[in-house]
């Protein structure tokens, strides 16, 4: 046993000292752009704000009886977004400024009656809808799906769609669920700057310019030039590679090497210096009203013999008095073995001894009080041998 203790400790010792001169080296391999399925996400990175301006044409129930210089109005969009991958990104979009049409009910009419055709059996006047539409879109870079992620590239098609909310400012405010879809020109001017050509069609409930009935929707085109400014960090880099080198200290190994020749050294002399020596052993003792009973070292378990002897102990239990407790207490000698190890293996006797006197002997279990020191000094004679026991003591009342 005395062997197995210190070459299993010289074995915890070179594996704790090989790990503590490990040497680890971490090599992070230079970031570069690659496929955008690879692309690192960061969740700081990418977000842009665009604004841009042109002509925009709702298509109504009447603005077909207008020229078509008389339906192109102004159009302002302003966005704040994000692209998540190189292939896709989301934007909110305000969009709207006004609308040119024609009504007959007199809703967002200006009050002067159509130039184009003032009778045409019925009267027209010319209208002016101011509204607006917040719309979320979702965009996909058709550029980069199908030729793959390049940051030198000057060009970029992006297709998207989206929905949105639209309401008229001036009467009779009109509320309305709206959708687009639009394609958009993306000229790369430099990292932080694009500049863009958007085309997109939105549409609206029939009712939203004042007029229902002749259309399922209404309509709206609208064609915007604007810039976009990309904010710090944008671009896309693959992800991070870290390669780890482990290193080993020959020196440590071999002064590890020497510590376990020792150990092996001092444990042959200690067996030389045990060899010829009987070891007798004792099961059970009655001393002092007590009783004590011997283990072995690093041993827990009793024999068939032990149990046979301790028949002698469980007697003398069973004529005492039936409201007698008695006290088991296990003992493991210090001077062998870990603070855990004996704690662990005095337990460990006290519950051998206990088991064997209810299980095998039919004392009821309740009469026991089992309890444990761990490891201890020499209890008798200055002989650690006598230290790993177990004592049986009747419980004063």
């Amino acid at each position: 046993m005395k062997k197995l203790l210190i070459l299993a400790s010289a074995a915890l010792m070179s594996a704790s000292a090989a790990m503590a001169q490990e040497m680890e080296e971490t090599v992070l391999v230079e970031e570069a752009p690659i496929s955008a399925q690879d692309a690192r996400v960061n969740f700081r990175s990418n977000w842009f704000v665009s604004v841009g301006a042109g002509p925009q044409m709702i298509m109504g129930d009447h603005d077909r009886e207008l020229d078509f210089k008389n339906r192109i109005s102004p159009a302002l969009d302003v966005a704040v977004g994000k692209w998540f991958s190189p292939n896709i990104g989301m934007r909110l979009m305000y969009s709207g400024l006004y609308a040119k049409g024609a009504t007959q009910n007199d809703a967002f009419s200006t009050g002067e009656a159509l130039k184009e055709r003032p009778w045409h059996g019925y009267w027209l006047r010319y209208s002016k809808i101011d509204f607006m539409q917040l719309h979320i879109d979702v965009m996909f870079d058709l550029t980069n799906v199908i030729g793959g992620y390049k940051p030198s590239r000057l060009y970029g098609g992006v297709l998207y769609a989206g929905v949105g909310y639209a309401h008229t400012w001036n009467k009779p405010h009109n509320n309305s669920l709206s959708a687009n879809i639009g394609y958009m020109n993306v000229f790369h001017v430099c990292k932080a700057l694009d500049v863009n050509l958007d085309i997109r069609a939105s549409v609206f409930q029939d009712d939203f310019d004042g007029a229902g009935g002749r259309r399922d929707f209404d309509g709206l085109l609208s064609v915007t030039a604007g810039v976009a400014y990309k904010f710090a960090p944008r671009g896309w880099t693959k992800r991070r590679e870290v390669v780890t080198r482990t290193m080993y200290n020959n020196g440590a190994v071999n002064e590890l090497r020497g510590e376990v020749e020792r150990l092996v050294a001092e444990n042959e002399k200690l067996e030389r210096n045990l060899a010829g020596k009987s070891v007798t052993h004792k099961v059970v003792e009655y001393v002092g009203g007590k009783y004590i009973i011997y283990f072995p070292i690093n041993v827990s378990s009793l024999s068939n013999a032990d149990r046979a002897q301790l028949e002698m102990c469980a007697n003398a239990i069973k004529s005492a008095s039936k409201d007698t407790k008695f006290l088991i207490m296990g003992y493991a000698d210090k001077a062998t073995g870990t603070p855990e190890v004996n704690e662990i293996l005095s337990r460990s006797r006290a519950e051998s001894v206990r088991a064997c006197l209810v299980n095998e002997h039919g004392i009821d279990a309740h009469r026991f009080v089992v309890q444990w020191k761990g490891g201890v000094d020499n209890m008798f004679y200055n002989d650690p041998s006598l230290s790993r026991v177990v004592i049986i003591s009747p419980i004063s009342k």
